[in-house]
């Protein structure tokens, strides 16, 4: 079983993000970037198959810039054993996004295709449907435990009402939740071997896909800064505060 893995590049979970002054977008000067957390999961995850002895090859693939290649080269030192980066400066929509991994998808004639649920920069929650959707396979999305049988995969998934268990046939399209799994972290020695490696390039052109943009964005605002909590020293006043100044009751 071959698993492809789309990982995404974005501003490391720690880091404070700031507004553009103009409002356009999010300001990425000299801020530190890194795989997003629900992609290394996804990675893990397709790794701890291969090493089961379930899968027989995991290849990482990201749609980006240039700069994509380094996210690359952190999924090959958790363990990958290919990646594949489609090059593109623009910030891609989750539709295009889809039909791009389509096409490798075909490409690479992949039984699973392991992402995780959202990325933390659009937090659009979109691509992993959407690519189950073209591709006509069956999708499990959020989940947090996986058991893989000869013909099936069994997958819990974490929905508002508590836990869901579906048994998928495959090919299909899985989407990782933040409990299941906890990513490794790669060593010195896979991190200098995983500079050597060659990474597989394409363009977006290559594949025929429209990535004209459907949604503009019009301004992005940081959220309010939140007031300092006050101290009060009776239920009486508590109950103004809230009543008058907060107007929750």
């Amino acid at each position: 079983m071959k698993i492809l893995v789309p990982i995404k590049r974005v501003v490391d979970a720690n880091v404070h993000v700031r507004v553009k002054t103009d409002h356009s977008g999010v300001d990425l000067t000299n801020v530190k970037m890194a795989m997003n957390p629900f992609c290394e999961i996804a990675v893990e995850q397709a790794i701890r198959l291969r090493e089961a002895g379930t899968a027989t090859e995991v290849v990482v693939v990201s749609v980006g810039p240039a700069t994509a290649q380094d996210t690359l080269r952190a999924g090959l030192a958790m363990g990958a054993d290919r990646a594949v980066h489609v090059q593109s400066n623009s910030d891609l929509e989750p539709l295009a996004i889809a039909k791009i991994l389509k096409a490798i998808t075909d490409k690479e004639t992949a039984d699973l295709v392991f992402l995780g649920k959202q990325s933390i920069d659009g937090d659009n929650n979109q691509t992993g449907q959407m690519l189950a959707g073209l591709l006509g396979w069956a999708q499990g999305t959020f989940i947090s435990d996986l058991e893989v049988t000869d013909n099936s995969l069994e997958v819990t998934r974490e929905i508002d009402g508590g836990l869901q268990k579906l048994t998928l046939a495959r090919p299909a399209v899985l989407t990782a939740d933040l409990r299941l799994n906890e990513p490794r972290f790669a060593s010195l020695p896979n991190i200098m071997k995983a500079r050597k490696k060659p990474i597989e390039q394409h363009t977006t052109e290559e594949f025929g896909v429209d990535t004209t943009a459907r949604v503009e964005i019009l301004k992005v605002e940081a959220p309010p800064t939140r007031t300092a909590g006050v101290k009060v020293n009776t239920v009486n006043a508590l109950l103004d505060h809230l009543k008058n100044d907060a107007g929750v009751i």
